[in-house]
């Protein structure tokens, strides 16, 4: 990834985690284990995901039967998250225009496509972790679980993550 692109999105101010990581199986199927997210806030950030731009919502092309994606619209899948890679993959799953998936109601995770600088801070700030498909180095670092929301707070923050996923996948510079 070039420098460009992987610079064009720089979080100003995400908060630490309060408290320790929850448990997360570390495999596929990457789930969380704990401290889930209370089903009305799973909803709320729903809700808000769905009201984004040039998207279309639909089941996850790799993920579990109840989690619920979003899909970017082809005409505006202008982003680096969307571009086809030499080496690891960049995109959720090849020739997908996914860049953000809500597991279920058990589990209440997401994972998102993001900037490399900004994947590294949700993992540093305690928000999140890579994937294990990035682990392995099948996948650019862009591909990271975020921790479902336990309280209001936490779903600002986890709904900007959300809207920094979706101008990545759109290229747009937030």
């Amino acid at each position: 990834m070039s420098t460009k692109q992987s610079e064009m999105s720089v979080m100003v101010g995400l908060p630490e985690r309060v408290g320790p990581r929850p448990a997360t199986y570390p495999e596929i199927p990457h789930q969380q284990l704990d401290q889930i997210a209370p089903a009305e806030l799973q909803e709320e950030l729903w809700q808000r995901m769905i009201g984004l731009d040039h998207i279309r919502t639909g089941a996850s092309v790799v993920s579990l039967a109840d989690t619920r994606a979003l899909h970017m619209n082809p005409a505006h899948a202008a982003g680096p998250a969307m571009a086809p890679a030499k080496g690891p993959a960049t995109m959720v799953a090849r020739e997908s225009t996914e860049f953000a998936h809500l597991h279920g109601p058990l589990d209440g995770s997401l994972h998102l496509l993001l900037p490399e600088r900004d994947a590294a801070e949700v993992v540093e700030k305690g928000w999140g972790e890579p994937h294990p498909v990035v682990r392995d180095g099948r996948h650019a670092p862009t591909l990271v679980m975020v921790y479902g929301p336990r309280d209001e707070d936490e779903l600002e923050t986890v709904w900007e993550l959300v809207r920094r996923s979706h101008a990545f996948a759109s290229g747009q510079v937030l």
